[in-house]
């Protein structure tokens, strides 16, 4: 019986020659002719106007903090079910945060409760679409525009997924992505910002390269580049843009594939799930999700610890996810108002993820859900 990771990196067939013609091409730090081609093949999935390569999600997040001019004293609207730069990249830079509780049916931010945490200290709502299932971007949207508020969309697992027909990342001020080993598009670190409003995108140059104009000296529009604002080193290497733009340019193969896995779990475990009180992913009517992972909602921590020893037992890596920050000492120390976020802390407990990876074979997605059905939640 062959031992089944929690995850393996995607790969694409181009990727190394794409990688050796940027080092052969000598242009292989940031801003190279890959870094051009990825960033536009970022935004015509995205539908985004425009697209900066970063060094991770959490760098492209803490560009987001820089352009919105968060500062102590501001207060920014987060998921308590999230990583930890989702909160951390605001609180950099003097924000404190607020979190916001989960829906129990997708773990999404849940809109309900989303008015009452809104200050006139607010300076933004940051949403996750969680799993690559889009967040009920409408009421969020309204909630967020009444009170003047931009939204942000951390969009790490959500690229290629859409609401309502329209791509997840194209809804908020800004998104951000995450290009990380283990998303369904990887060049092992990186990530992107997303900008949705064209106004924002030469500050944004000027952030992303140490705070300096030298985008515009490239191009001609200046004859010398210099100081212009506080930003930092955030751009990828070119040689990292050409492992990601083979990737996205294989972007149907991979998502059919991740697509066939995640139906397959949804079907195939439907009976076991029913039959020991465990709650599949739910996908909303009008959302097509990006496939990123497969979680169960197992009934209790104790039956998802026995889940993930069963499972290590037939050589099956499952783990579980986020630690709500709300319990982290962190989050305490950085909390603004109550932390009130029950279901952030029952999918903290309970949530188990299973292995789903782009090349996962029939035979190993077949090892996995057997070995998930022999397991009985009341043993």
């Amino acid at each position: 019986m062959a031992h089944i990771p929690f995850n393996r990196t995607t790969t694409a067939a181009q990727q190394v020659g794409f990688a050796q013609q940027s080092i052969d091409s000598g242009q292989t730090a940031s801003g190279g002719t890959f870094t051009a081609k990825a960033e536009q093949r970022l935004c015509e999935i995205s539908g985004s106007a425009h697209a900066i390569l970063t060094t991770s999600c959490t760098h492209a997040l803490e560009l987001s903090a820089l352009l919105l001019g968060i500062k102590p004293g501001d207060e920014v609207i987060v998921p308590s079910y999230t990583f930890v730069s989702t909160a951390s990249a605001y609180a950099l830079r003097g924000a404190r945060i607020v979190y916001a509780d989960c829906d129990p049916a997708t773990q999404n931010l849940d809109p309900a409760g989303l008015e009452g945490l809104i200050t006139e200290r607010t300076r933004a709502i940051v949403v996750v679409h969680y799993a690559g299932i889009g967040c009920d971007m409408d009421a969020i949207l309204a909630i967020a525009g009444a009170a003047g508020v931009p939204v942000i969309e951390d969009n790490a697992h959500g690229l290629c997924g859409h609401y309502k027909g329209k791509p997840l990342g194209s809804f908020g001020r800004f998104a951000t992505q995450s290009f990380h080993a283990t998303k369904n598009f990887s060049c092992g670190e990186g990530g992107a910002l997303l900008l949705n409003d064209p106004a924002d995108l030469a500050l944004a140059q000027v952030l992303r390269d140490k705070g300096t104009d030298r985008a515009s000296f490239f191009r001609g529009e200046v004859d010398k580049y210099t100081w212009r604002a506080l930003g930092a080193s955030f751009g990828m290497s070119d040689v990292l843009a050409a492992l990601l733009l083979a990737q996205l340019g294989d972007a149907d193969r991979i998502q059919a594939a991740r697509k066939s896995l995640w139906v397959a779990y949804q079907a195939e475990l439907q009976h076991w799930a029913q039959s020991n009180g465990v709650v599949q992913p739910a996908v909303p009517a009008d959302c097509d999700p990006a496939w990123h992972l497969y979680y169960l909602m197992m009934p209790s921590l104790a039956a998802r610890d026995a889940l993930i020893a069963h499972l290590k037992a037939h050589d099956v890596s499952a783990v579980f996810h986020y630690a709500p920050l709300h319990r982290s000492p962190m989050g305490r120390e950085l909390a603004a108002g109550p932390m009130d976020c029950p279901n952030s802390e029952a999918a903290g407990d309970r949530l188990l993820r299973l292995p789903l990876f782009t090349d996962m074979t029939q035979a190993e997605h077949a090892q996995v859900f057997n070995a998930v059905k022999a397991f009985s939640a009341a043993a």
